[in-house]
């Protein structure tokens, strides 16, 4: 911003545009990290926001952050530092600074601890919903099947294709995730999550030959009760593919969307190759959060 006393005029009185005085940009002053967990937060918030380098009065929301790269950074936290954080205390507290202020608290520099880490323990036979899972459920017995709370992946696939083992690849997907093969039984109005095993999973990819029929297939109305949350459709049309997966909002959100893409592109690969995918187990699945 250039402060003026007056605005250079023309021999009319027009504003003379081209005699306004070029800006020069001196930069910001970035105040550098001054002890290790303020060094550690400025790289996290760089990783996070996807900029080169950001100082320790840097505000996070100023710098292009919102509400889910806070979530992100809150995570990141969690697994640089072992502290734990809310996405409110970045909210409060959006720089550097301040929330290495926040983390480091008490007059021996006690830092906050960790949350219990979620572990795989016996579960009940009947393992009971999430609040979030409740939520949906609630929605879904409210307003019946319907494709209000679906989330469609649609992607057009260029390229020679291996249908058998892209089809083989999104099932190893689904039987990699438990919450992709989660039914919703209900009894005297509660709900609670039913896991179906791999070996009884009856769930393909359906193949078909002609123009996808895209508003049918992303509007697709799941009975949560018995059928898991998750549909795919491969259109083969003259050699182009179209692929559309659909999941319901019971078993993901967007951020699902990345983890789920990564797993597939693996797993595709490794069909392509002709073996199973050779990634490590999950340590822990939906049902035991």
């Amino acid at each position: 911003m250039v402060v003026l006393v007056e605005l250079p005029l023309t021999a009319n009185g027009k504003l003379d545009r081209a005699g306004l005085p070029e800006p020069v940009w001196v930069g910001e002053v970035v105040r550098r990290a001054v002890t290790p967990v303020e060094e550690i937060l400025c790289g996290l918030f760089a990783e996070v926001l996807g900029v080169v380098e950001v100082g320790v009065d840097t505000g996070f929301f100023v710098a292009g952050g919102h509400s889910l790269l806070a979530t992100r950074l809150v995570a990141r936290v969690r697994s640089a530092l072992g502290v734990e954080l809310s996405v409110r205390d970045v909210f409060e507290a959006p720089t550097v600074a301040g929330l290495a202020e926040r983390i480091v608290v008490g007059v021996g520099g006690v830092v906050r601890p960790v949350l219990r880490a979620v572990g795989v323990g016996e579960r009940p036979e009947r393992v009971p919903l999430s609040f979030a899972q409740q939520r949906l459920w609630f929605l879904y017995r409210l307003e019946g099947p319907s494709a209000t709370y679906n989330i469609p992946l649609v992607m057009r696939l260029v390229g020679e294709l291996d249908v058998a083992a892209l089809c083989a690849g999104l099932r190893d997907v689904v039987v990699r995730h438990e919450s992709l093969r989660t039914l919703f039984p209900e009894e005297g109005g509660v709900a609670w999550q039913r896991v179906v095993q791999p070996g009884v999973l009856g769930w393909g990819v359906e193949v078909v030959r002609g123009e996808p029929d895209l508003e049918e297939w992303v509007r697709y109305r799941f009975d949560l009760a018995s059928e898991v949350p998750v549909r795919a459709w491969l259109s083969v049309v003259d050699g182009a593919h179209v692929l559309v997966v659909v999941l319901h909002h019971i078993a993901g959100d967007g951020w699902s969307m990345r983890p789920l893409a990564a797993d597939l592109a693996r797993a595709y690969a490794a069909r392509c190759a002709g073996r199973a995918p050779d990634w490590a187990p999950l340590p822990v699945q939906y049902a035991d959060f």
